[in-house]
């Protein structure tokens, strides 16, 4: 039987529990055999917005997340792959590593709100289901042109946005970011001088 493999991309700038329950919520739900964390290498839809903290450090949070996560794991296809990072580029790189597997591509509802504003959507929607997440209350609907799923997921009010200011001015992160993840953070002292 094919694989059944989820990307889930993201700056991930820092990963948080929220990242994770999805994940997990996700690959639960459709029986995934696995969920790829792909860490965008620079997330064009943000790269003008903010610094971004450095790609590596980036894997190296992500990578410090999954690790005891049965059936997850980081992706730095992205990375490697160099330049702007795009999901049709992305599901190829997957599907010629994992041939005949099924790929599935997750997005939180507000993504889904504005797929057909990404690169090369059309590709998008034709290698992979699309994976609606949805917090309980707020669903989004795509057309019936795509193959898409939606999963409910519980509703945790975090954000990288708010982490980072968290760490900016002296307020706990604990148990809104998993403790490996913390280490990292601390061990390479990000997010210590942010706007």
């Amino acid at each position: 039987m094919p694989a059944r493999i989820g990307l889930f991309g993201g700056t991930f700038d820092p990963p948080h529990v929220g990242h994770l329950v999805t994940a997990v919520n996700v690959r639960h739900a459709l029986q995934l055999d696995l969920v790829v964390l792909m860490v965008a290498n620079v997330p064009w839809q943000k790269a003008n917005d903010r610094r971004i903290t450095a790609a590596e450090h980036r894997f190296a949070m992500v990578s410090a997340a999954v690790a005891d996560v049965p059936g997850l794991a980081a992706g730095r296809d992205e990375i490697d792959h160099g330049g702007p990072s795009y999901t049709a580029d992305t599901l190829a790189i997957l599907a010629k590593q994992n041939p005949g597997a099924e790929l599935f591509t997750i997005v939180g509802d507000d993504a889904a709100a504005m797929f057909e504003t990404w690169e090369r959507y059309q590709e998008v929607a034709a290698m992979s289901t699309l994976v609606v997440v949805d917090r309980p209350g707020a669903p989004v609907t795509l057309p019936d042109s795509y193959h898409w799923e939606r999963v409910e997921v519980p509703r945790l009010d975090v954000s990288s946005t708010d982490l980072r200011s968290r760490f900016n001015d002296g307020r706990p992160a604990d148990f809104l970011i998993t403790a490996p993840v913390l280490d990292v953070i601390d061990s390479l002292g990000l997010y210590q001088e942010e706007e």
